[in-house]
């Protein structure tokens, strides 16, 4: 069965947001994960730093180059994601869209080409 990512698409800011707004989302989030274990689609996911946290390494003419933060410019990054094993598109695009309801965040599906779990 393919994989596929869901990125959860974060608008930046380093303030997270009040527990009142927060909570609800975390519990509908919680319930999703725990339909996609149910339905046996779950392979994996987590949540990530914040993006001002990120370090990206690039190696040119054997120089290595450290760049802070995240390289993309932007006003969104990839806050946290899934990997789900589902069997088409069509179903990965209806779990991200239980997730962005459960998040109230946009969600990216990204088929992925290969998965070393060794």
């Amino acid at each position: 069965m393919p994989n596929f990512v869901l990125n959860v698409i974060q608008p930046d800011g380093d303030a997270p947001p009040p527990p009142e707004f927060l909570e609800p989302i975390m519990r509908d989030v919680g319930a999703v994960n725990q339909e996609m274990r149910r339905s046996g689609v779950w392979v994996f996911g987590a949540g990530l730093a914040l993006a001002h946290t990120a370090r990206v390494v690039r190696v040119r003419d054997d120089e290595t180059l450290l760049t802070d933060g995240p390289f993309a410019e932007g006003k969104e990054h990839v806050g946290g994601f899934t990997v789900i094993a589902a069997p088409d598109l069509d179903a990965a695009l209806g779990w991200a869209a239980k997730l962005s309801r459960a998040t109230t965040l946009p969600i990216e599906v990204r088929p992925v080409t290969a998965l070393d779990t060794a």
